[in-house]
């Protein structure tokens, strides 16, 4: 592995031997998951046409069920598979994607997930040559992107999608940095695909800078990736830093990436495909619509930006990822925001120095995990809980869609729905601590909105839950098992007769 320089990226040596390591790529992963009975593989043949999506949204509507890779998809080349659903509701597929053991509960994995993103390791590059990408290519007029078993997810889609499990890079115009995001594409043609960007998104921001100079902006499409590069990509991040920094956080190892060859672009050395493409100024396309992640169709039809596909590069035998946008637990990104989310959320808070958060959860059900964000802590201070909610509500890590932003006590865990409907019920009063934030950043996918012009400017309810502070040594007293006593039966929970670990409490006598 070389270390070079490189405009616009910094670049490191791995860490030293002895830190976590997730899987290495997407197979490394597969093999992982499959290992721990988390992946059930399809040999019966399956159509494109709807037929993949609908056995996705069947055999999802169980939590935790396993990824789904399809082997033998008609209408494709023989070897060129279809991942579904790699993370789903499973937090163990979560964990083995960054490097974490299995069996941890839902807050402990956000816990961990907050800690590697403090910890980012720039990417480094490496040779071209021997990369596990760079097995196959296709340029100009042999380019076809058809082949890939891209696929019609709902009966009302515009018509087959890539992903939307995938790595969109675009290079910042003026400071420089590779921006990694995840963003729908809809086959165009053979050598053509449209690429849909909600506004306020990293690379439509880019795109729009480099079209205001009347220049083209490149970017490179990844298909096939392995979730934690999935995991990063889907996440906001502050606008002057690179998505990479944060995949290799995860991975606890930098991202290897090699140059592209048809634009200035880079690309990770083993994802499954690598696009290059570019998007002309003013170049559009009717796109959608598409079956979204709030179990809606998105917006009607409308424009779309167009990559026009220059190159392809991919693995023997390549690894197609999609991610079923629907509603809970089917929804792929309901699981991911949750955790990824919640971590992002959490650490933003701490950044901002509002003390004393004792935990960050976005309810998978809600949208995708967008829509509402509880947030747990110890009451300092006059006004901490609402400083909390106004934080959690506009950081970057939260600000995005999300309507619903809960404040509850540090004796109740915020994964849990029933302590937190427990909370809002006994703890809030509606005329005193519900306020609503207005004009906030919202998404062309609300349906709530009509019409859709009106759907980017949003609002977020802001929802006080915890004891009032005023009179918080008076308040009510919970009931709350004994410490001693809690412990005494954990210990005896097998013996008991009752299967697996005993539940976490996180309110305790002492």
């Amino acid at each position: 592995m070389e270390e070079i320089s490189v405009p616009a990226m910094t670049l490191s040596r791995p860490p030293i031997d002895g830190a976590a390591r997730a899987p290495r790529d997407l197979r490394a992963w597969v093999d992982a998951v499959e290992r721990i009975g988390q992946l059930r593989r399809i040999t019966e043949e399956v159509s494109r046409n709807e037929e993949m999506g609908a056995i996705t949204y069947m055999a999802h509507q169980e939590i935790n069920a396993p990824a789904l890779l399809f082997e033998n998809i008609k209408d494709t080349p023989r070897g060129f598979r279809a991942l579904w659903n790699p993370l789903g509701s499973s937090v163990d597929r979560f964990a083995v994607a960054i490097g974490e053991p299995v069996g941890l509960g839902v807050m402990e994995l956000v816990r961990r997930c907050k800690t590697k993103l403090m910890s980012p390791i720039p990417p480094v590059l490496v040779e071209s040559e021997g990369a596990p990408v760079n097995e196959n290519h296709l340029y100009d007029d042999k380019v076809d992107v058809r082949g890939f078993p891209a696929a019609r997810h709902w009966a009302g889609d515009g018509g087959e999608y890539i992903g939307t499990c995938d790595a969109i890079i675009t290079r910042d115009p003026d400071g420089g940095w590779l921006n990694v995001g995840t963003y729908r594409q809809m086959v165009q043609g053979k050598n053509q695909v449209g690429l849909y960007l909600s506004p306020g998104k990293d690379a439509r921001l880019h795109i729009e800078r480099y079209w205001s100079r009347n220049e083209p902006c490149e970017v490179v499409c990844c298909w096939g990736i392995d979730p934690a590069l999935f995991i990063a990509a889907s996440q906001t991040f502050p606008k002057t830093v690179s998505e990479l920094d944060y995949v290799g956080g995860l991975k606890g190892a930098p991202v290897e990436m090699v140059k592209a060859e048809r634009t200035s672009l880079l690309y990770p050395a083993h994802v499954e495909i690598a696009v290059e493409g570019v998007i002309a100024p003013n170049s559009q396309k009717l796109e959608g619509p598409f079956g979204e992640f709030t179990g809606y169709y998105g917006r009607p039809e409308d424009l779309a930006f167009l990559v026009d596909v220059k190159a392809v590069h991919h693995r023997d035998d390549p690894i197609l990822t999609h991610a079923l946008m629907a509603d809970y637990p089917a929804n792929e990104c309901a699981l991911l925001y949750s955790v990824a989310r919640s971590a992002r959320i959490w650490n933003d808070l701490e950044r901002l120095g509002v003390p004393g958060i004792k935990g960050v959860y976005a309810h998978p059900a809600a949208a995708g995990g967008f829509a509402m964000t509880v947030v747990s802590l110890e009451q300092r201070y006059a006004g901490h809980a609402s400083q909390a909610l106004a934080l959690t509500a506009q950081c970057p890590g939260g600000a995005y869609f999300s309507k619903w932003i809960v404040a509850v006590d540090e004796d109740v865990d915020p994964s849990n729905t029933n302590q937190v409907i427990w909370a809002m019920s006994t703890r809030c009063n509606p005329i005193e601590d519900i306020d609503i934030l207005r004009q906030t950043w919202s998404t062309w996918l609300d349906p709530t909105q009509n019409p859709p012009e009106e759907r980017p400017y949003g609002s977020k309810a802001l929802i006080n839950a915890c004891m009032e502070h005023r009179y918080i040594k008076q308040f009510s007293k919970r009931t709350k098992i004994r410490r001693s006593v809690y412990e005494s039966v954990a210990a005896r929970w097998a013996q008991l007769g009752f299967k697996g670990r005993p539940p976490a409490l996180w309110a305790l006598e002492d």
